[in-house]
């Protein structure tokens, strides 16, 4: 009986209540749907190296392949050589036409990625877990990126006299474009465009990103 008595007192008391959770920053999906690949900025905000030094700070708190850790990380804002970075990496390969980044939007800050060992499938899973990593804080803090694959690494070793192989780079700043996903069918072009001054991101929808089992 006194089983059921205390049974019958909880639900009238906190069965029916309702909980309210106050929710704290953002979203994982409001990060992730703010996290685009970002080519053009706004060339009136500085970013300062000590926001760069906030988003790097990130990877001592991700995972890492075998707990490796074998990434180092270079700021370089405008003021120490994000000139010397510009030069040497290529933007938007889909719409060559263009040129990316038009002229007067190009990033001046910069994260280069570099490995204190060789590339292998272990680092360049610790690569792709500290870039987004890093892009999400970023998005955080009210900027934008670019994760950069096309660059000249022999040359950009040498301008910055690095003492590790650069094997990404991040492009980091206030974004200055609008963009937009758009959902497609795993058969459709996967190609970003530019239409009406924005920037199309076809994505994948999710019901076909699932596998289907036999049944």
């Amino acid at each position: 009986m006194a089983d059921n008595y205390l049974e019958k007192r909880y639900e009238e008391t906190l069965g029916s209540a309702k909980i309210k959770v106050k929710r704290i920053g953002h979203t994982v999906d409001e990060l992730l749907k703010k996290n685009r690949s970002t080519r053009g900025y706004n060339k009136s905000y500085i970013v300062k190296e000590s926001e760069l030094r906030r988003i790097i700070e990130v990877c001592t708190r991700i995972p890492s392949a075998c707990n490796q850790q074998v990434l180092r990380f270079l700021p370089v804002t405008k003021e120490s050589g994000a000139d010397k970075v510009q030069g040497l990496i290529k933007m938007g390969a889909a719409l060559p036409e263009l040129h990316l980044p038009l002229e007067g939007t190009e990033p001046e800050a910069f994260i280069i990625i570099c490995t204190t060992t060789k590339e292998t499938p272990l680092v360049d899973m610790d690569l792709g877990i500290a870039a987004q990593s890093m892009l999400l804080k970023a998005v955080e803090m009210g900027l934008n990126g670019l994760i950069i694959g096309a660059f000249n690494r022999e040359k950009l070793r040498e301008a910055f006299a690095l003492p590790h192989p650069p094997v990404l780079v991040l492009a980091i700043g206030k974004g200055a474009e609008k963009i937009e996903l758009t959902p497609i069918g795993e058969e459709e072009s996967h190609a970003y465009y530019r239409k009406g001054g924005v920037h199309y991101v076809p994505k994948v929808r999710s019901e076909e990103l699932i596998l289907q089992r036999d049944a």
